[in-house]
């Protein structure tokens, strides 16, 4: 595990105690409060699950997958059922390999989220992120709606060290993006990288913002590969699950960034929006600084939230 991965894991570690206490707390409990594994055992689990925003599909899931295990293995005792509902949880949570592909190819990710999740930081660090792969990366300021967003945006591009087209206030946000595929073009980018608005209180505005940028990107940029990304904020539980339902509804996503995980009780959140919606969670931000954002990783984030200790882990390095 590189120093980098393994400051991250400690970083979410910490910043997960409050949703360990919420959840892990009550599995200890249960585990050793009980004699033998019976309804009332699994029905206990299950809400714990709920009440951690683990939401019900998952949970669902998640115990019918422990139930089926402690079947095939002939288990009796409660404490042997931990390891099983650990692997349960990340099972619940796995994402392919292949969600990365617009690391591998011309590409356009387009970056969705109402204001004050952290949609424009997180369009900065992803910059500075690919950057740090060797990739020439062009962020467009398509977010034209709220005021500041164009200033922090030309902080971050500055930060990455990234060239930004637009910024205008009030500017067409369609527009400020067929510039941006222009600039891309001409400098040969490998990625763009677009904020938008997002604008969930009018979602006929935000349908025909999007309706037009993807009319541009699809004429002026059809080599390019499309990846739309959600970003949500992990403090608010089930209400950000709400909001990717309805940001899918209105755009096709690819995949969630998920801020804020760093000191909120609602961690389990990770797990449900990748259960119930099948979006992926691809990032998860945990602080300030562009390390704060970094690929999902389930393994690492199960380990992070039941605290178990890195040197038992598999590292893949």
């Amino acid at each position: 595990m590189s120093e980098e991965k393994k400051g991250f894991f400690k970083r979410l570690v910490s910043g997960l105690t409050k949703t360990r206490d919420n959840i892990v707390a009550g599995f200890d409990s249960i585990f050793s409060g009980y004699s033998s594994i019976d309804e009332d055992f699994y029905e206990e689990l299950e809400e714990i699950l709920i009440m951690g925003d683990i939401g019900i599909n998952a949970t669902s899931a998640i115990i019918e997958h422990l139930k089926e295990q402690v079947a095939e293995k002939h288990i009796k005792n409660p404490m042997e059922c931990k390891q099983l509902l650990i692997n349960s949880i990340k099972e619940q949570m796995r994402v392919d390999s292949t969600e990365y592909e617009f690391e591998n190819r011309k590409s356009v990710i387009l970056v969705i989220g109402v204001n004050g999740v952290g949609k424009t930081t997180s369009v900065g660090k992803l910059a500075g992120k690919l950057k740090d792969q060797g990739k020439k990366v062009i962020l467009a300021a398509a977010d034209t709606f709220r005021a500041a967003a164009g200033e922090q945006l030309a902080q971050w591009a500055n930060r990455a060290g990234v060239d930004l087209i637009g910024g205008q206030e009030g500017a067409d946000p369609a527009s400020i993006v067929y510039d941006a595929v222009a600039a891309a073009k001409a400098r040969n980018a490998d990625v763009l990288i677009c904020d938008t608005a997002g604008r969930l209180h009018n979602k006929k505005n935000l349908m025909e913002e999007l309706r037009k940028i993807y009319r541009i990107l699809e004429r002026e940029y059809p080599e390019a590969y499309l990846e739309t990304l959600v970003v949500l904020d992990g403090t608010t539980g089930q209400n950000a699950l709400a909001q990717a339902k309805q940001f899918a509804e209105v755009a096709n996503v690819n995949g969630i960034i998920l801020t804020k995980l760093d000191g909120t009780a609602k961690g389990g959140i990770a797990v449900a929006i990748q259960s119930e919606l099948d979006i992926p969670v691809k990032y998860i931000g945990v602080g300030e600084t562009i390390d704060d954002l970094q690929k999902f990783d389930a393994d690492a984030f199960v380990n992070a939230l039941f605290d178990i200790d890195e040197k038992d882990l598999h590292t893949e390095e």
